[in-house]
């Protein structure tokens, strides 16, 4: 099951990158001419077309691309020359680290909203709750970023504007990224708790006089963890997708600016390589949530 389980995302990864490859050779724009700009030559451009493998067919340029890859060869960037590898190597562990404390912000702040909301539905923490996880989860990246830099970095002065190099700058682009993610939590929780809250066993942990707090940790949360899993499973490939916004917007030095910045630049192979980064991570959440499942609840089995 496991093996069939692999097939099927290796397929799906593959299914990416013929997308992406497509994709980038079809969108206007040719990396020689960013290269080279618009003083130079007929023949250096051939030359340096010829140089960098663009001259040769599509079904040519991809079979090479995949023959590389299949030997674990990510290629060189047709910029920096430099190794994609090396590139990967140097700005994953940044947005690794970003998408880290997101989450943990993201349950930090999700996780208790939606209990508080769930245990005083109808009343205003619910209708606070729920106002405040709507406004989050309407508000795009681009928009919350700049919001929160303009009042804890210019107005108080609290937090670097931007880059990598201050105490804290990793703050202001988590929140960005896990207030988003926190939303969501919010909402699932509070709807997940109040299906098992008038459950008979919760009804009988209380009856048994149990402190409030164990029937809500041990009984009700525990069984309603499931969708919430769900979500933070699903929303983690989104969190990585929301780093190519957010470490624009704040000069972080990771996958996603090194994303930006290759598309910019037409840099096919670092494109490429991003994309299949992000590919790979996603499928391997999937994964992972399925399996967690089996692991909360041994009724649910793993399917490969």
């Amino acid at each position: 099951m496991m093996i069939k389980r692999i097939a099927g995302e290796a397929w799906v990864v593959l299914g990416v990158l013929v997308l992406t490859f497509l994709l980038l050779h079809l969108v206007p724009g040719d990396p020689v001419e960013v290269m080279l700009g618009e003083s130079a030559t007929q023949s250096d451009r051939q030359a340096l077309r010829e140089e960098l493998g663009l001259n040769r067919p599509i079904l040519e340029q991809f079979g090479l691309y995949i023959t590389k890859l299949a030997h674990g060869n990510l290629g060189y960037s047709i910029h920096t020359k430099q190794p994609i590898a090396d590139l990967l190597a140097s700005r994953v562990p940044a947005t690794f680290q970003l998408a880290a404390l997101a989450l943990a912000i993201a349950v930090a702040v999700g996780l208790p909203l939606g209990i508080a909301a769930a245990l005083h539905a109808g009343k205003w923490p619910d209708t606070m709750a729920s106002f405040g996880s709507l406004c989050l989860s309407a508000m795009p990246h681009f928009m919350l970023g700049p919001i929160l830099m303009l009042i804890f970095a210019l107005a108080l002065g609290w937090l670097p504007v931007s880059g990598m190099d201050a105490r804290g700058s990793i703050i202001l682009p988590a929140v960005t990224l896990g207030f988003g993610l926190a939303a969501i939590l919010t909402r699932m929780t509070r709807a997940s708790l109040l299906e098992v809250l008038n459950e008979d066993y919760v009804r009988t942990a209380r009856a048994k006089g149990l402190p409030e707090s164990q029937v809500i940790m041990r009984h009700a949360l525990r069984n309603a963890l499931l969708p919430i899993v769900t979500v933070i499973g699903l929303q983690l490939g989104s969190l990585l997708a929301g780093t190519v916004v957010t470490e624009t917007v704040f000069s972080w030095n990771g996958v996603g600016s090194l994303l930006v910045e290759s598309i910019e630049k037409r840099d096919y192979p670092v494109t490429q390589a991003c994309v299949l980064v992000i590919a790979l991570v996603y499928v391997t959440v999937n994964t992972l949530t399925d399996m967690a499942y089996s692991a909360l609840d041994p009724r649910v089995k793993f399917l490969g």
